[in-house]
Formats: C-alpha cells, structure tokens, sequence
C-alpha cells in the first residue's frame, strides 16, 4: 500500500499548538522551534561530559597520577631529613606522620585544579571550544561535569600519594576521624576544581593559567601549615594564615587522621567544616554566573 500523506485540518482550523511539523515518515510530529526537547538534566549529556573529561587525563596518567605520588614523596623526604630530625615530634606524633596528610591533601587541591583550568582554556586555544557549547548541556550541567572530572583525579591522586606515603619509614596514616578525611579531602577538592574552572574561563592562553598557579595556588598551599603549626608564627602572620582557606583544608584533612590539629578542638573544626561548603557554595556560584554570562568564552 502506497504510503498516505499527512491529514492536515480543515480550512480555518489550527492545527495543534503544540506540533507544528510533520515526521517525514508520517508517523510522528516534531514540537516547534524554541521549544526544549529535554527537561530537567541532560543526564546522557552530564555523564558523556563526565567521561570525556576522565579519559583525557587516564590517557596520560603517567603524568596526572603517577607523578604528583612520585613529587610529594620527594617532599616528603626532603622535608623530613631538614626538619626532621632527632625524632622531632609536632602534636604528639613524628614529623613525616604529621606531615604526610597535609602533603596528601596539597597534592590533591593542586591536581583538581590543574584539571578543571585545563578543560576550557585548551578548546579555546585550540579553537574546539565550540564542542563544548553546542550540546545541549546547561551552564550547570557544564559546570557539574568538568568540577566532577576534577574532583575525581583530585580523589584518585589522593590515593596514590596516601600509598606511595606508607612506602616511607615512620609513615602512619591510621584515622582517628575517617569524617573529617573525607568531608575536608573533598571540599579540598571542590574548591580548587571550581577555582580552576574561574581560571580558565579568564585565562586566554597557557601563560595566562600559569601565572595563577604560579602565584596564587602555589603561595596558599605552601603557605597553609602543610610543613609546619601556626602557633610557631608571629600573631600576625598567624591571622594571615586564618585567612588562607587553605589552611583550614589541610588542617582539617589532618584532624581526620591526628584527631588533633591548629584549628582547635573537634567544635572549631566542626565550624571550619561548614565555612568551606559555604565557600564552595560561593565559588560555585560565581562560576555559573561566569559560565552564564558567555564572559570570554561565547565573546
């Protein structure tokens, strides 16, 4: 049987407001232009974001994986033959245990953010940048994919640092707070990986990302009581420290495996723990306005 062609309504009547054209098959009919075809999450877009962002740093995860462990090792060894010595001990436990979480814990924020600041900034050099803002994918969507491809090489360095840690003698990472590794690893996390994202999208070359590494990432995680306890600093260097979030990151991250650290006791650090979600909270509220605006990316 010959195929039929599509009814159209009597003359004067209008056909369904919400189709406008006809399937080319006959069977079905497609809504009109503007109107969004996918509500809610993209969650097949989100996820193919997630992977893609995942594989591109497993590709070369000698590089991305592999050698932070081999780096914050080579702190670790450095920092415990200057400092370390004759059995020195800092909140009652030795020096490579009381420095070793907090290495863990730069290494993490540091690659969380080499990895969000990447995502963008490459397809704008390279002119690919397109393949991200054609798919159907929101700023929120966009945002949550390349901060969660972040967040999981920060989680996976995280390990691999924590393992390569246990190869040197004197090493114990037993957790006296499993809570405080977990919540203030990812905060950790989250913030450089949203920060990195901001990065990017201000950045317009490699040197540009640099520069933020460079000088701001660098400074706040060496300057953020990873090596050494604040109460040793003069009262005004101390109040500088506060101000570092980092500081309460690596502190926290090291309560959870000490039970002590220079935040002060479980309330404050408990305090320290909600400040940091309010903080990513405000960061990443930023970036989805930034993502919104089109500033430097759609311009």
């Amino acid at each position: 049987m010959a195929d039929q062609a599509p009814t159209l309504p009597p003359s004067g009547e209008r056909p369904d407001a919400s189709f406008t054209e006809v399937d080319a098959g006959g069977g079905g009919r497609f809504p009109p232009r503007g109107r969004p075809v996918i509500n809610g999450i993209n969650r097949i877009g989100l996820w193919s974001l997630y992977i893609k962002e995942v594989r591109r740093f497993l590709k070369v995860q000698t590089q991305t994986i592999w050698a932070p462990a081999v780096t914050t090792l080579l702190f670790l060894v450095i920092f415990s033959v200057a400092l370390g010595r004759g059995e020195r001990e800092v909140l009652g436990v030795n020096f490579p245990t009381f420095v070793a979480p907090g290495l863990i814990a730069m290494a993490m924020m540091q690659n969380g953010f080499a990895n969000s600041s990447f995502s963008l900034l490459s397809g704008k050099i390279q002119g690919t940048i397109i393949d991200l803002l054609m798919p159907p994918l929101s700023e929120g969507e966009l945002m949550t994919g390349i901060v969660g491809a972040a967040v999981t090489r920060s989680l996976a360095v995280g390990f691999v640092v924590a393992l390569a840690m246990l190869l040197y003698p004197g090493v114990s990472l037993a957790m006296a707070h499993p809570w405080a590794v977990a919540w203030f690893g990812l905060m950790g996390a989250g913030m450089l990986a949203i920060l990195g994202l901001m990065a990017s999208i201000w950045a317009e070359k490699f040197d540009h990302n640099a520069a933020v590494t460079n000088f701001v990432i660098a400074p706040l995680s060496m300057l953020s009581g990873t090596f050494y306890v604040i109460e040793n600093l003069h009262g005004v260097f101390q109040g500088i420290s506060r101000a570092n979030p980092f500081f309460y990151v690596i502190s926290g991250f090291r309560y959870g495996f000490l039970g002590q650290s220079d935040i002060g006791d479980a309330t404050h650090v408990a305090w320290a723990a909600l400040g940091l979600l309010a903080f990513n909270a405000l960061l990443a509220a930023i970036a989805y306005r930034l993502l919104k605006s089109g500033w430097k990316i759609k311009s």
